[in-house]
């Protein structure tokens, strides 16, 4: 596969998940996550939390689908973005960098955003190039469109999680395994496809899913 080329499996989960603003009803990928919901309660559970990685279009879905739901970015992956910043201003490896996104890490535990906000604003005055003032300013960006969704204190205190390792995790095991062996290839279709069964299978929905094709079959 060339550098740099999104593999295929992963072009397939992002272009069934996408939507246009304007289009009358949700994607596959939307619709099919409020049947999940539904399946599971979570549209009748008292407490609604709703964890992403900050991507517009995951918030704008659960605002759409789930609008009482408390939104929560991943933990790790505005550290992620703190630590990108990190490379940008020192370089990598950096033992000044890696103190400075350890500093960023611990204020972000803590809930100190503000503080955060200030070592960033800090390092744009301080900075000429270009490129570092860039990255910088879209950690700001970053940082203030999810200024809500970054309250772990709170949210700790709650008792909801504020990480979605165990999801990638799940993710790993149920697609990953799956369509990102040696030699594999696949269309839209086809990854979407193979991984409907997967997930019927590791569900425990595989007899249930075979049932429903069959009578379908019988209908038409």
């Amino acid at each position: 596969m060339p550098r740099g080329e999104t593999p295929r499996a992963s072009r397939a989960a992002i272009e069934s998940a996408a939507t246009r603003d304007t289009a009358a009803t949700g994607s596959a990928f939307a619709q099919r996550v409020e049947r999940e919901a539904h399946r599971r309660g979570f549209d009748r559970a008292t407490r609604q939390a709703i964890l992403g990685d900050g991507a517009p279009w995951i918030w704008n879905l659960a605002g759409e689908a789930f609008p009482a739901a408390r939104q929560i970015v991943d933990r790790f992956h505005v550290k992620e973005h703190l630590s990108g910043v990190a490379k940008v201003l020192y370089g990598a490896p950096s033992d000044l960098g890696d103190a400075w996104a350890t500093a960023r890490h611990a204020e972000l535990d803590a809930g100190h955003l503000p503080t955060i906000v200030a070592a960033l604003v800090a390092q744009h005055r301080a900075r000429r190039d270009p490129a570092k003032r860039q990255a910088v300013r879209k950690c700001l960006g970053y940082l203030w469109a999810n200024r809500r969704r970054m309250r772990y204190p709170a949210f700790r205190a709650q008792g909801l999680c504020t990480s979605t390792a165990v999801v990638e995790a799940g993710c790993k095991v149920a697609i990953g395994t799956r369509l990102k062996r040696a030699g594999m290839h696949w269309s839209v279709r086809g990854a979407n496809a193979i991984i409907a069964l997967r997930c019927c299978k590791l569900s425990g929905r595989f007899e249930d899913f075979w049932e429903r094709r069959a009578q379908q079959c019988a209908a038409a």
